[in-house]
């Protein structure tokens, strides 16, 4: 049954949840609805202000109007979701891009991910360079994109006490996931290196992630 979950949010907003638990493909059907919805030409969905994705659900915003027009916009976003073919939709179409971020990795907590896993920095820099990322979602900051596609190898738990202040292109893990700081803020996950935070205005949801290791 598709969608999983419908709830209003708001008086110009609807949820559609697509499952209870964050995953690859959970990401990848969440993203598939985002872009084409995006990418639509249908007249009534112009109703549309923003749509919003995140790991498990696509909330999308209305124009404030008359109730008829929004209850007609929000039907047709629901015949548009169940008509989406989740099993041959690839995202990696349309204006999806793939951005290559240079990293120094001599981040804090290098040594410390190492030593969790029992491995090498050399291995946790090889593995973690090894991944094609997907940006899930953008939030936390403006710019800071949530990655999905870190190795299992390198699930490492979130600091317990969160740093004051993390420097601006820091890149980092927590949990299954890894980022990139936009701006010197505090955060807890564990610092792997630094890149150029630039980079990070050019990324949308759906959008490929590349890491590649740099001495400078």
């Amino acid at each position: 049954m598709f969608p999983f979950e419908k709830t209003a949010v708001g008086d110009f907003a609807v949820s559609w949840k697509l499952a209870e638990t964050i995953s690859v493909e959970t990401s990848r059907r969440v993203l598939c609805c985002y872009q084409a919805l995006r990418e639509s030409k249908n007249p009534v969905l112009k109703q549309i202000t923003d749509i919003v994705p995140t790991y498990l659900s696509v909330t999308v915003y209305f124009r404030e109007a008359g109730n008829d027009e929004i209850q007609k916009a929000v039907a047709l976003t629901d015949e548009f979701f169940s008509r989406l073919d989740m099993n041959s939709a690839d995202n990696g179409k349309g204006s999806v891009l793939t951005v290559e971020f240079p990293v120094v990795y001599n981040g804090a907590d290098l040594e410390r991910v190492a030593e969790i896993h029992g491995i090498s920095v050399e291995s946790v820099i090889r593995l973690h360079c090894s991944s094609e990322y997907r940006v899930a979602m953008i939030g936390f900051k403006p710019y800071f994109p949530y990655l999905i596609g870190l190795p299992a190898e390198l699930e490492t738990p979130r600091l317990d006490s969160p740093r004051l202040s993390v420097p601006a292109g820091s890149v980092a893990v927590g949990g299954a996931q890894t980022g990139i700081y936009p701006e010197v803020s505090p955060g807890g996950w564990n610092l792997l290196g630094v890149t150029d935070p630039e980079l990070l205005k050019q990324l949308r949801p759906g959008d490929r992630v590349l890491f590649k290791a740099v001495s400078k």
